[in-house]
């Protein structure tokens, strides 16, 4: 009898726990449906642009409303382009408006087509003039969108601007991503206003070596000698502030604020009114810095389109 006594008051302990048990997950459930998970931080909220970056950037909600009226450039590598872009979206890779059949070293590797070729090849990918261009890139890489956003804008192109956060803020936005390569319909596209006011050349620098600013845009550690990316010597041309590329960037890969930026260059010795000169291995980190700095009101700014590369290739003088 005790014994079917303990058995009948041990089943009811395990009804018990097991109904407690129950109830538990049925909160537990209802709280995660409801509401924030346990331990998951709130999404980050998307500061608006800046009014002094709206002729140079556009945000992931911009181009959602505006995708069907614009041309979109994906400034990444072909793999990662195939493997998802934006939909629509066509791959110009900075080496398409490039002239890549000099080598590293040599005079004019890697500096922006003749004006006839780059107009032709503008014309192969559709673009016009008649729509805005959104280009993006992956904020990892090396400011590749700022370097085909300067080729545009070489060309004329003023109404060609970048994605804020590049792809990955696209995606983190819930942004639709297409493998199809949409068709392009080649135009006849011709450079009738260039804007060479953004290049300069070796031969610029050298005669003018006293009267601008140079600004070394790639790492510290090539600034300093310690590694390069392949040009025929390390350190860096004589007098040149190292301000690195991605100094520009947020940790979330967006542009920091016009503040922020102003502060940046401000504390590198830089005034709005200053011939600066910025070079980087060839041209594609200091391209993107080139743009950033006219955003900011640095209106003398220019690329040197074949940096490094050429300066060293040609035997110049260089400084650790």
């Amino acid at each position: 009898m005790n014994r079917l006594l303990r058995m009948s008051k041990n089943r009811r302990i395990f009804v018990y726990l097991a109904v407690i048990g129950v109830l538990l997950f049925l909160v537990l459930v209802a709280a995660g449906c409801g509401g924030k998970t346990a331990g998951t931080a709130p999404p980050k909220e998307v500061k608006p642009l800046d009014k002094e970056m709206e002729p140079y950037y556009v945000d992931v909600a911009w181009l959602k409303e505006n995708l069907s009226k614009v041309v979109v450039l994906d400034a990444r590598s072909e793999k990662e382009y195939n493997e998802g872009h934006i939909p629509g979206a066509i791959n110009v890779t900075w080496q398409s408006l490039s002239n890549m059949t000099p080598k590293q070293g040599e005079v004019g590797w890697g500096v922006v087509l003749p004006q006839e070729e780059l107009a032709k090849k503008i014309g192969s990918f559709g673009i016009d003039g008649s729509k805005p261009v959104i280009i993006y890139n992956d904020p990892k890489g090396l400011g590749e969108e700022g370097r085909v956003l300067w080729m545009l804008r070489i060309a004329g192109l003023k109404d060609s601007r970048m994605l804020n956060g590049g792809f990955p803020a696209w995606k983190a936005g819930g942004g639709e991503i297409s493998k199809e390569v949409p068709a392009v319909k080649p135009v006849d596209f011709k450079i009738t206003s260039p804007d060479n006011s953004l290049l300069a050349t070796t031969d610029y620098i050298r005669n003018n070596m006293s009267k601008i600013k140079l600004v070394d845009a790639r790492s510290i550690e090539e600034y300093t000698g310690k590694t390069n990316h392949g040009e025929k010597a390390l350190g860096h041309i004589p007098g040149a502030i190292s301000i690195p590329y991605n100094n520009a960037y947020n940790s979330d890969g967006t542009i920091k604020s016009i503040a922020e930026l102003k502060e940046i260059f401000s504390k590198a010795g830089l005034d709005p009114s200053d011939d600066i000169v910025v070079y980087c291995t060839v041209g594609i980190r200091s391209g993107f810095l080139t743009e950033i700095l006219r955003m900011c009101g640095y209106e003398k700014a220019k690329n040197y389109n074949a940096s490094f590369s050429e300066w060293a290739g040609l035997g110049l003088p260089v400084e650790k």
